[in-house]
């Protein structure tokens, strides 16, 4: 049974940082692109980063490009994001997923708030 369960959101104030975690299990980790999406209030979920199985090619938004940085350990079945230089508008639920399986997490909610 395939899960994904993100940790690491919370309330961090503008200029911030938080690290974002999503431990995977139930597949075989090292052989899919693993990525991050997101849902703002009000929001149709949005692309936010995506990293291949060997972790050599990264993409992301244009919205975060700069700022977030998705990585991964395949030894530990986890990817992670590290957002830096947070803003309000980074505020929503984050996602972490397989996308070509098509099996995401339950999210993890950042707010970015002074």
């Amino acid at each position: 049974q395939v899960q994904l369960v993100e940790s690491g959101g919370g309330l961090v104030q503008p200029g911030g940082s938080l690290r974002l975690s999503c431990a995977a299990s139930g597949f075989t980790f090292s052989a899919y692109v693993m990525g991050w999406i997101r849902q703002a209030p009000g929001k149709e979920r949005e692309f936010v980063a995506q990293i291949i199985p060997t972790g050599g090619y990264t993409n992301y938004a244009d919205s975060v490009k700069g700022r977030f940085t998705i990585s991964r350990d395949n030894a530990k079945n986890t990817v992670y994001l590290q957002m830096n230089s947070l803003k309000p508008e980074d505020t929503a639920v984050y996602y972490c997923g397989a996308p070509s399986i098509g099996k995401w997490g339950q999210g993890t909610q950042v707010t970015v708030s002074s």
